[in-house]
């Protein structure tokens, strides 16, 4: 069975920056399973993956406008502090990400850069903004995604949501 839209798709795969450093991996032991053509991955990532089977190893390689943008210097605002006076101590430190919301209630990480007698001063842009993701995947299941999952609008079981 060929991976397209509405497959419920399991793989392992390793994900490296342009450096080779490991940023992120998912084992055949513990592995990713996504429903495909959902939104739930990178298009430019399911796009590599559209047509393959069970055994294929796909090395795609997204550029930081296919990942996850680039960084944009808007994106680093200095927070008064008074936002902060219920959090714990120990979470305001420089480099902590923390959950935060924007102007409409959505959840929004940002990473602490720095506190300053002024406010803190926050980075929302993603973590792998300007990175190019060099991904290496190994699928090793492809199938009908069931009604339930469709619904729900994830895999269920093994590598996808445990209900």
């Amino acid at each position: 069975m060929k991976i397209s839209g509405n497959k419920a798709v399991t793989i392992s795969y390793t994900l490296r920056n342009a450096g080779g450093d490991i940023l992120d991996q998912a084992t055949t032991e513990q592995p990713l399973a996504y429903l495909h053509g959902v939104g739930m991955m990178l298009p430019a990532f399911e796009a590599a993956l559209e047509g393959k089977t069970v055994g294929d190893i796909v090395k795609p390689v997204l550029s930081p406008e296919q990942g996850y943008g680039v960084r944009e210097e808007q994106a680093v605002m200095m927070l008064e502090k008074e936002i902060f006076a219920e959090a714990p101590p120990e979470i305001m430190e420089v480099g902590r990400t923390l959950h935060m919301q924007d102007q409409n209630g959505n959840p929004v990480p940002g990473t602490i850069v720095e506190i300053t007698n002024e406010g803190v001063r926050m980075d929302f842009n993603h973590p792998l903004a300007d990175v190019a993701l060099h991904f290496e995947v190994m699928v090793l299941e492809v199938r009908d995604a069931t009604p339930e999952e469709l619904e729900h609008g994830h895999v269920h079981g093994v590598g996808g949501h445990q209900h």
